[in-house]
């Protein structure tokens, strides 16, 4: 039995310890990881090379935005819980890391379409860029060409895709909002096809007026005129420079609500290039576009901003591939902010994956340098988790290389 008195605790012990105590409750309370612990108190990276993770420029962005600007980008619909589930789906599949293979070579190059493409990951369409910095959709095309990546430029692009294509020095994917005025697709489509765009992507997942809540909370706190930003003071999307010299005078909308097969078939005799359609989320639709004559899919669902299915685009990969089944390409964008994830949706069938929001953060943030950093941090990740599973090259990924997470 110990007999001995209590010992004291000093003033400046006990002190010391209560101040402690808000810090040990906040980490109780949310349970952090050391990786996010020791980010909380750093100062804001200075250069883009110093952002050490892809989300670190989320913040960097809602820094330098306006609140409309960046509301704009974060915005989902309604209560944002597919553009939520997009990043959740990744956190349940699992990696199988594989040992007793040579991976001192790792080969990120893959063969989309007939060319030749250095790395699966793609800069998907994200229209407006000059809302999130003076050049705009330039300095992203800087960025593409400095990293020798594909580059699809948004239908409501600031720029027009000559200025674009310069500027990337190579070939662009042109996304096609179709409106509702068949001469002005059918002009978009051919000035894209001038400009040396080898492929179209048809945007299907995009319906008349869509409840963007998190937009409208965003616009209620910012105090400037938000359309004195906009290409001609309008939100319209025809307004934009891809229509220019165009008769949009009868234009409504910008995504009709009658995208049918009949109308698919009718752009795939007018596009002389490869035709892509963009918003495709389950097989049965995966296997009509095959049968219609599209060279490519996209299994996409604009971010979580058009539909409130609470469907991951990674959940929908795997019956949309094996509906392909592998007559033509399955590309994916959704949620990815990590190598890890590119992995996974290669791993579930895609033959290569596109970023959206974290290219405008980078944007945002730095400019050029900070889209070229996104880049350079998800190839590295890419090819360290290439190495971990055993796969020296792409075509090494396969479904078996993944599994579904049991962790609750």
């Amino acid at each position: 039995m110990n007999t001995r008195p209590p010992r004291r605790i000093s003033r400046r012990v006990l002190l010391g310890g209560l101040a402690l105590l808000p810090a040990a409750r906040a980490l109780a309370a949310d349970s952090l990881l050391p990786s996010v612990a020791f980010r909380r108190p750093m100062p804001p990276p200075a250069s883009a090379a110093d952002v050490l993770d892809v989300t670190e420029f989320e913040a960097l962005a809602r820094a330098a935005l306006p609140p409309a600007h960046f509301g704009y980008l974060e915005t989902g619909i309604d209560d944002d819980r597919t553009l939520a589930r997009n990043r959740d789906a990744f956190g349940h599949i699992e990696i199988r890391a594989r040992r007793f293979v040579d991976v001192s070579h790792v080969d990120l190059t893959r063969t989309v379409l007939g060319a030749a493409w250095t790395t699966p990951i793609y800069l998907s369409a994200l229209g407006a860029q000059r809302a999130f910095h003076p050049d705009g959709e330039l300095a992203t095309a800087r960025a593409a060409r400095a990293q020798t990546t594909l580059m699809m430029l948004s239908n409501a692009a600031s720029l027009g895709v000559e200025d674009v294509a310069a500027a990337r020095g190579a070939p662009l994917w042109q996304q096609l909002y179709p409106t509702d005025d068949w001469a002005v697709t059918e002009g978009v489509v051919r000035r894209a096809e001038r400009a040396g765009c080898p492929a179209i992507v048809l945007t299907v997942d995009a319906m008349p007026s869509r409840n963007t809540e998190t937009l409208y909370r965003a616009m209620r706190i910012d105090t400037r005129t938000c359309a004195e930003c906009h290409v001609n003071n309008s939100h319209d999307a025809w307004r934009k420079p891809m229509y220019a010299g165009l008769d949009v005078s009868h234009v409504t909308t910008h995504a009709p609500p009658y995208i049918t097969l009949e109308y698919l078939d009718r752009l795939r005799a007018l596009v002389k290039a490869k035709l892509i359609v963009k918003g495709i989320v389950t097989g049965d639709d995966a296997a009509l576009a095959v049968a219609h004559g599209v060279d490519g899919v996209i299994v996409s669902n604009h971010g979580g901003r058009n539909e409130e299915t609470l469907r991951a685009t990674l959940d929908c990969l795997p019956e949309v591939a094996a509906a392909v089944a592998g007559r033509v390409p399955v590309l994916i964008d959704g949620g990815v902010r990590r190598g890890t994830d590119v992995f996974k949706a290669l791993a579930l069938g895609a033959t290569a994956v596109g970023i959206g929001r974290p290219q405008a953060w980078g944007l945002a943030a730095f400019g050029q340098a900070g889209v070229e950093r996104v880049l350079e941090i998800l190839n590295r990740e890419l090819v360290q988790i290439m190495r971990q599973a055993g796969t020296p090259s792409l075509s090494a990924i396969t479904r078996s290389h993944v599994v579904a997470s049991t962790w609750q």
